[in-house]
């Protein structure tokens, strides 16, 4: 059934090429993006998962309702 829409709408390598421009332009815009970050950020980014102040600080600002 696919095969027979597909037939029907003609050449459809526009939608090949429009993908991989896509494609290409994102990840030039990403690869850009961080090769000009500060490397300050990259390594405070970098750490973040495994930095537990911050959650000792979220769970210590949290306040509970009283009953």
């Amino acid at each position: 059934m696919y095969k027979y829409i597909l037939e029907g709408v003609g050449d459809i390598n526009w939608m090949a090429i429009s993908a991989l421009l896509t494609f290409v332009a994102v990840f030039t815009v990403s690869a850009v993006m961080a090769f000009r970050s500060p490397l300050a950020y990259l390594n405070k980014m970098s750490n973040l998962p495994l930095d537990d102040s911050i959650l000792q600080t979220s769970e210590t600002d949290i306040r509970h309702e009283e009953k």
